[in-house]
Order: C-alpha cells, then sequence, then structure tokens
C-alpha cells in the first residue's frame, strides 16, 4: 500500500503471544534482500553439500533436504529519507528494482525500467488477463497480464504473474529508480481480471523451509529480506506474535496501546496492519496529539501483545522543512479506517510475517 508524505499540516519539531517458531538456519535456497546487491547466497546446507560432494561421500538425508529448500535472503536498499525500499527482481532473466509491498498484493512493472518479455524464454502471455490499481496517494496504472520465472535472491517461482504496465500515473512515472512493485499482503486483494492471481509469497512457501519472510529494514543503509528462515543474528531479543486478521487482506492485527517517551502506558485497542509499502506511522489522532504535545524527539512505545515496541525519536524525524523544523513521521489516520505500521516503525524492528501458524512476529533488534 503506497503512502508517503501526509498531505495534512506537517507536524513540525523543535525537532495473545502464539507458539513461537524455532529458528532456522538458511538452507540451500535461502536468500536474503539487502539495501544494496550483495554476491549470491549460498546457505548453510548447500555448503555442507558441496563439501560432501568434493570428497566423494554420500550426505545425510537431512542435509540434501535441506540443501534442496528454495529459501533464501536479498538486501533491500532506501531511497532518500527512505521514502521506500528497492530490492533487485529477476523476471526471465531481467534485473528491476522493486517495492516489496505488505501492503498490497499485485506484481507490478511500471517503472522506469519495464520487464519485457519478448526478451524472455519463458514468458507467457495470459489473453484476456487484465488489472488495474489505484493507491492512496492518487497513484495508479493497469495493463496486461504474464507468466514468467522469477527469482528473489535464491528463491524462484516459476509461473509468477506478472502485471506489466501500459498506463502509469506521474507519480510512478516521476519515481526513476522504482521500477515496481512486488506485493506481499493475501491474495484476496489481488486486482487481477478475470481471475486474481497468488502472489509470490504465496506460490514459494510450500517449497520454503518454514512458510515465513522477514523484514529487516534499516535507517538510512541497506536492509534485509529473508524468505524460508528466521536469522537469528538479526534480531537481538525474543519474538512475540499476535494473530492476524486476513478478512481485508491485509497482515492485520491489534495493538495494545501505546506511552510517549517515558510516560506512562496507555491501554487502547489499535486496528493495525504492518505496511512495508507505506513510508509514514498513521496512528488514531489521540495518539498523534498525545505524541506531538510532549517535549519534541521523544520516543514511542507502541503495544504489540506483551511485547513493548520502541520506535526512538531520531525514526520519527522523516524529512526537513526547513533548516530548522521536519516533518513528523507520525500523521493521523483519520480517513483511512485503520492504523498503519510504515516503515517510520518497521524499520526499528525486526519483523516476521507468517503464514502457518498465521501470526505476525515483533522482536527488537540492534539500531
Amino acid at each position: 500500500m503506497r503512502f508517503a508524505g501526509s498531505l495534512a499540516a506537517a507536524s513540525a519539531f523543535s525537532v495473545f503471544a502464539a507458539a513461537i517458531p524455532v529458528d532456522l538456519q538458511p538452507r540451500t535456497q535461502d536468500f536474503m534482500i539487502h539495501q544494496s546487491v550483495p554476491k549470491p547466497f549460498k546457505s548453510g546446507p548447500a555448503k555442507m553439500l558441496s563439501t560432501y560432494a568434493k570428497y566423494n561421500a554420500t550426505a545425510p538425508q537431512d542435509v540434501i533436504n535441506a540443501a534442496q529448500a528454495n529459501d533464501g535472503s536479498v538486501t533491500t536498499t532506501p531511497e532518500q529519507y527512505d521514502t521506500e525500499y528497492l530490492t533487485p527482481v529477476t523476471i526471465g532473466g531481467q534485473t528491476l528494482n522493486l517495492d516489496f509491498d505488505t501492503g498490497s498484493s499485485d506484481f507490478l512493472s511500471n517503472g522506469h525500467s519495464i520487464y519485457n518479455p519478448a526478451l524472455s524464454p519463458t514468458s507467457m502471455k495470459l489473453p484476456g488477463y487484465t488489472w488495474k490499481i489505484s493507491y492512496g496517494d492518487g497513484s495508479g496504472a493497469n495493463g496486461d497480464v504474464y507468466t514468467d520465472v522469477v527469482k528473489v535472491g535464491s528463491t524462484t517461482v516459476s509461473g509468477q504473474a506478472v502485471e506489466l504496465a501500459q498506463q502509469i500515473s506521474t507519480q510512478f512515472a516521476n519515481d526513476i529508480d522504482n521500477d515496481g512493485l512486488l506485493g506481499l499482503a493475501f491474495d484476496s486483494i489481488n486486482t487481477v481480471q478475470p481471475v486474481k492471481q497468488k502472489t509470490f509469497f504465496s506460490n514459494a512457501k510450500a517449497s520454503l523451509s518454514a512458510p515465513l519472510f522477514t523484514a529487516n529494514l534499516k535507517k538510512g543503509q541497506p536492509g534485509t529480506y529473508t524468505f524460508g528462515y528466521i536469522d537469528a543474528a538479526q534480531h537481538s531479543g525474543g519474538i512475540t506474535y499476535v494473530p492476524v486478521n486476513t478478512a481485508n487482506g491485509f497482515w492485520e492485527f491489534t495493538s495494545n496501546g501505546y506511552a510517549v517517551g517515558s510516560g506512562a502506558f496507555v491501554s487502547s485497542s489499535i486496528d493495525s496492519i504492518a505496511d512495508t509499502g507505506t513510508t509514514l506511522l498513521y496512528l488514531p489522532s489521540s495518539v498523534v496529539t498525545a505524541y506531538y504535545s510532549k517535549v519534541s524527539g521523544a520516543s514511542l512505545t507502541l503495544g504489540i501483545g506483551s511485547y513493548k515496541a520502541v520506535v526512538p525519536g531520531s525514526y520519527i524525524k522523516f524529512a526537513p522543512v526547513t533548516s530548522t523544523t521536519c516533518f513528523g513521521g507520525i500523521q493521523s489516520n483519520t480517513g483511512i479506517g485503520f492504523t498503519i505500521f510504515g516503515d517510520i516503525f518497521l524499520k526499528s524492528q525486526f519483523v516476521v510475517f507468517q503464514a502457518s501458524p498465521l501470526q505476525l512476529g515483533f522482536g527488537p533488534k540492534t539500531l
């Protein structure tokens, strides 16, 4: 879901935990997406398999199985002020920089560099299939649908639906670094007609060691997405899991309150979604007012199950407005209908998106 800076008046600064899955080590196809392009990743089990082959020995079956998993990791890189994070994705042999978006479910090629199906020997057009999408910030696009082989890190999906733009809005056209979106919400909100198409994660999850992906976005530097495993080195404490409501097609959950700075925790039921495709943190007006009425630069704590997630005050200063003021990274969710935990929040946490059991996990990390 694409929400960038609020058009409302800028806020100026002086400026039911669930079962916890076992952390898994990377497997053969595991991949991580960083905010820069690393060398191709080869997992621990894959390296073990190579060692057995080198010495003409028979590898144990569990090593073989692990090495054949479709897991992986990939680097994701922020644009200026962390407005969005771009990740290299290969489609039919062509590499594009896509915005991974847990707030939408379309795989779009609609940016500066466009996927060209004529250059791919594995592309197939879906006759009669079209798509049309619009976002809360006024951007949108429409076009035709193809299937092709898609690779993110070392995780590969054959027959992935790719929505190729024929018309795009000015917002997309002006973003010269963003080549499109890779939606990671639920299939129910995919916009392809006459039949909705599955997301990359939906297609990949059966081949992963565990049906999950993680987001480790960072402030002003490359971060990582992993598919199929949880990298214990990326978080510094336990992970708290909460149930997900998929009725609206989002990674939707309930936050149980907030605290500003060192102030008392205020209990409140806050219907929320975790959205990597939205820049800011959109909260109920009462929370926004409570925050900006305190001393500038205060931290914000948000309750998620038994976990108290802290967003440092420095993360809430989004971008400069003048030499002495900044646009606030916390804005009101008035008119949206729910709270959006966008990148202002997500880059302060380690986040697990898990399909089975269906839950979201949040944990601390080194900032």
